[in-house]
């Protein structure tokens, strides 16, 4: 039984029987989840987070959301990948010009492991050649050392590692349609293991290319993750997928990038729901203010089309939040340094804005050096609505469960706590509203059959009974690890 039929049959048990029998569990199990936090050890607490219904991950890269093992097993393998092969730089020979200027996928020069097509590669010079193996035949350790270089593990990784280099390195993986879709149907499955229903991810459809180079139809790109939406692998995980067109707020265009945005978004309606911005807010060129009358342009042009905009990512106060808003976004990414602008956490305080929160993004990025004191806490409990998300897991080394275990074990989050952050990920989805309320109601449904479950048997014996699955953050951050 697959986890969308179970998720049915919760349901239809959950409607049948009376609101006071949950309204006693419900107390029953607040004070349950006290005990269990008392008790468990950390790799017991771990798999309880890792079995409970989590709603959805509404701020989330899908190229930064995928792991570098994932990236890596689809470019050499050219039946899953469309027939592209890829090689991969690991050495500089110092050729003439490639100081003075970059290649022509874009990057630095002086970067190692930056990944191009086989057709990029053959129209290099000799000396430039030199410099690229093919992906496929990378040694051990230099396979590794590829698989590390997308991801921040080190302490002395950080911002510029992760803005300037992770990405590029990634390359021209990134113009792969085939690579894309197949990435998004591998995180809706270990999302879906980890009791999410709902992903809504920051991907396009622009820019794609066929092996030697030729510039794929956005047409032909939008079918091809209509059509692998379809399959069953992608249906049996029961994890409802949307997405939102994201612009480089400090690209020179942005402007007019922005337009494009919500053309593409009013063109393609059934699985983009939302316009986003993101960048480094320590670039000024980017600034809110920048874009007031573009989005005003837009407003005037396009009926309900949803903004989701990054603002307050920052580790100085800034009154990006504000500005933000006035944008007309209905959901802030990140927005920490709002803590510091009293006037704007007064106004969201109960507000129509929920804060996209992101923990472990924020901490590796230095934003919030000590997670202890990351203002999720403050937010929760001042009553703004918020939530919980991944951002750029696969950088990260991390997943949904890791942000949970944060939140709790650094905030001692109650049980209504942990169940409201959750369920706000659903109601302040972009999706269809018919769709959100049958989300809603399943996830109520799953998180009464998740309290009954721990309530009536041995907790300890059901937890060990839990394939939870961790990565390197916790591993490292822990000491957690089921290899």
């Amino acid at each position: 039984m697959n986890r969308l039929t179970l998720s049915v049959l919760i349901l239809a048990l959950c409607l049948l029987a009376p609101a006071s029998a949950f309204e006693s569990s419900r107390l029953d199990f607040v004070a349950h989840f006290e005990r269990i936090k008392r008790e468990a050890s950390a790799e017991e607490l771990y798999r309880f987070l890792y079995a409970m219904p989590k709603g959805g991950d509404i701020h989330n890269h899908l190229g930064g959301s995928s792991r570098s093992e994932w990236w890596f097993e689809l470019a050499v393998d050219e039946e899953r990948n469309g027939g592209y092969r890829y090689y991969t730089k690991t050495r500089i020979m110092n050729c003439p010009s490639g100081l003075e200027r970059p290649l022509n996928v874009g990057r630095t020069y002086l970067l190692y492991f930056q990944t191009i097509m086989a057709s990029t590669y053959e129209a290099l010079d000799d000396c430039k050649q030199q410099e690229y193996e093919p992906l496929d035949d990378l040694d051990d350790a230099t396979r590794e050392a590829w698989l590390s270089s997308l991801r921040l593990e080190r302490p002395d990784e950080g911002r510029d590692e992760f803005f300037e280099r992770i990405w590029a390195r990634i390359g021209e993986l990134f113009r792969n349609p085939h690579i894309t879709v197949e990435l998004l149907v591998e995180n809706m499955q270990r999302f879906g293991a980890e009791g999410l229903r709902y992903l809504e991810l920051q991907t396009g459809a622009t820019g794609y290319l066929e092996p030697d180079g030729t510039p794929i139809p956005v047409d032909d790109v939008v079918d091809l993750y209509r059509q692998r939406l379809q399959q069953p692998d992608a249906i049996a995980t029961g994890v409802t997928v949307r997405f939102q067109v994201t612009v480089l707020r400090f690209a020179p265009d942005a402007k007019e990038r922005v337009r494009q945005a919500y053309a593409f978004v009013d063109r393609y309606r059934d699985l983009w729901v939302a316009v986003n911005m993101a960048g480094r807010e320590d670039d000024d060129r980017g600034h809110p203010e920048r874009f007031r009358e573009v989005f005003a342009e837009m407003r005037r042009q396009y009926p309900d089309i949803r903004l989701s905009i990054h603002a307050g990512e920052t580790d100085r106060p800034s009154r990006h939040v504000r500005e933000t808003i006035l944008l007309g976004a209905d959901r802030i990414g990140h927005g920490i340094d709002v803590i510091h602008d009293h006037d704007t956490l007064l106004l969201l305080r109960h507000g129509p804005y929920l804060l996209e929160n992101n923990l472990i993004s924020n901490h590796l990025l230095e934003y919030t050096p000590d997670l202890s004191k990351h203002p999720f806490p403050q937010f929760l409990r001042l009553g703004i609505p918020v939530a919980l998300n991944t951002d750029d897991r696969g950088m990260w080394d991390s997943n949904m469960t890791d942000e949970y275990f944060v939140a709790v074990t650094n905030f001692n989050l109650s049980w209504p706590e942990l169940v409201q952050v959750g369920r706000n990920s659903l109601e302040w989805a972009f999706v269809e509203e018919p769709i959100r309320e049958r989300m809603l109601a399943e996830y109520d449904a799953e998180i009464a059959a998740f309290e009954a479950r721990f309530l009536r048997g041995d907790w300890r014996a059901l937890l060990w009974e839990v394939d939870a699955e961790t990565y390197g953050y916790a591993k490292r951050n822990f000491g957690i690890s089921f290899d």
